[in-house]
C-alpha cells in the first residue's frame, strides 16, 4: 500500500487492541431533525471500534475487545461489519446485558448535532472486571488503545477498563488512551477526574481536546476556542501541565478545532513530545457531512503513524490528514487508506477529480 510500511515490515508489526463498546448508531438522514421522516438510518459506530477500522484501513494488524450480548442478532451484525473492514473480532466476549444504542441528528449551519445515549444495562457496562481473559486478549498484542467513554457507562466497565490497562502495562504493551469525555454519560456516582487520574497514571500517550483535560484530569484549561484564531502557546502551556502532572505519559496530542459553525470548522492539532511541541497544519473544513468519528481517526493516525512513519512530525500530520477525511464521510467508520491520507498531504485538498 502506497504511503505505509512495506510488507516486511507489516509482518513483524504487533496487533493493536482496541477495547470499547461498539453501538448501533441510528442517524436521521442528511441533515434532518430525528423523526423527521419514521426512516433511521442503521450503522454501527463507537469510539474504539472506530479506531480500530481505521487501523485495519491503514493495513495494521489490529483487534477489536468488547463485550456483547449472546444470541443477539444486532450484536452478530455488529461482528460481521468489523470483519467486513478487517479487523479481528476473535477476542470478543459474550455475556448477560443488551446492546447499546445512540441516536444522531446531524447539524447544519448553526444548529448543532445532537447524541442521544441508550446504553445502560449495555453487556459492557454490566461486564465485570474478571470476564476477560486478558492473557489471550494480549497474545501478539503490541499496542493498547481505551477511551473515557468506557469509564463513563458504570463503576463494573471502569473498573475493566483500569485491569485491563493494569494488565497491558504488566506485559510492557505500550498504552494509548484518548480521554474523550461525555457528560451524558458520567452517571453512575464517581467524578470523571477520580477514574481519569487514576487510568491516566498507567498509561504512555493522551489524547485529548481542551474540554477533555479539564473535564477529565480536572486541569484548568486557559483556552479560547471562541477566538477567531486558536492560540499555540496556550496548548504548549496546557501540555506541559498534563506532562508535568503525569511523568510517566510520554507524550500528549490535543486537536484543536475551531468551529465557525456546524457545517464549517478549522481543523489542527498539536503534539507534545517532552522535547518538542509541534503545531500541524490548519485544514478550513467547508460544508462538513460528518463529523462523528473524527477524533477517532485522529488517534487512529497517531498510532499508524508511530508504527509506520518517521518522527513526530510525520506523525501528527498524518493522523490531521486522515481525522479531516472523515469529515466528508457519512458513519462512525473513518473508510480511508493510508495512500490516500498521503495524497491528501501532498496536494493539499483541492477535491479535483482523480481519473
Amino acid at each position: 500500500m502506497a504511503g505505509g510500511p512495506d510488507a516486511k515490515k507489516r509482518e513483524m508489526t504487533k496487533t493493536t487492541i482496541t477495547f470499547g463498546e461498539i453501538m448501533l448508531r441510528l442517524s436521521a438522514r442528511g441533515s434532518e431533525r430525528l423523526f423527521q421522516t419514521p426512516e433511521l438510518v442503521a450503522t454501527f459506530g463507537g469510539g474504539e471500534a472506530n479506531v480500530a477500522v481505521s487501523l485495519a484501513g491503514f493495513g495494521l494488524p489490529v483487534s477489536f475487545v468488547t463485550v456483547l450480548p449472546e444470541q443477539n442478532p444486532v450484536a452478530d451484525a455488529a461482528i460481521a461489519d468489523l470483519r467486513k473492514h478487517g479487523v479481528d473480532t476473535s477476542r470478543i466476549v459474550r455475556g448477560p446485558g443488551r446492546m447499546g444504542i445512540y441516536f444522531l441528528e446531524v447539524g447544519a449551519n448553526q444548529r448543532p448535532s445532537k447524541v442521544v445515549y441508550d446504553r445502560h444495562g449495555s453487556s459492557i457496562a454490566v461486564a465485570r472486571p474478571d470476564s476477560i481473559d486478558w492473557e489471550r486478549t494480549f497474545a501478539g498484542a503490541g499496542w493498547f488503545h481505551v477511551t473515557g467513554i468506557t469509564p463513563a457507562l458504570s463503576q463494573c466497565a471502569a473498573a475493566l477498563t483500569l485491569e485491563g490497562v493494569q494488565q497491558a502495562r504488566a506485559r510492557g504493551l505500550t498504552i494509548s488512551c484518548d480521554l474523550n469525555y461525555r457528560k451524558n454519560l458520567w452517571k453512575w456516582g464517581q467524578p470523571p477526574a477520580k477514574v481519569m487520574c487514576e487510568l491516566v497514571r498507567e498509561i504512555d500517550i493522551a489524547i485529548a481536546n481542551e474540554e477533555d483535560i479539564q473535564n477529565s484530569l480536572g486541569i484548568e484549561a486557559a483556552v479560547n476556542v471562541h477566538a477567531s484564531a486558536l492560540d499555540p502557546a496556550c496548548y504548549e502551556s496546557l501540555t506541559n501541565t498534563v506532562l508535568k502532572q503525569y511523568p510517566n505519559l510520554k507524550m500528549i496530542a490535543v486537536t484543536m478545532r475551531e468551529s465557525i459553525s456546524a457545517s464549517r470548522n478549522r481543523w489542527s492539532a498539536c503534539l507534545n513530545t517532552r522535547e518538542e511541541f509541534l503545531v500541524s497544519h490548519v485544514y478550513d473544513i467547508t460544508d462538513i457531512v460528518d463529523r462523528v468519528g473524527a477524533g477517532d481517526s485522529f488517534a487512529a493516525g497517531l498510532i499508524y503513524g508511530m508504527d509506520s512513519l518517521n518522527g513526530a512530525r510525520e506523525t501528527l500530520e498524518f493522523a490531521v490528514a486522515a481525522s479531516c477525511w472523515k469529515h466528508s464521510i457519512p458513519g462512525d467508520y473513518n473508510r480511508v487508506t493510508a495512500s490516500e491520507v498521503t495524497d491528501l498531504l501532498r496536494n493539499g485538498g483541492t477535491g479535483r477529480v482523480q481519473r
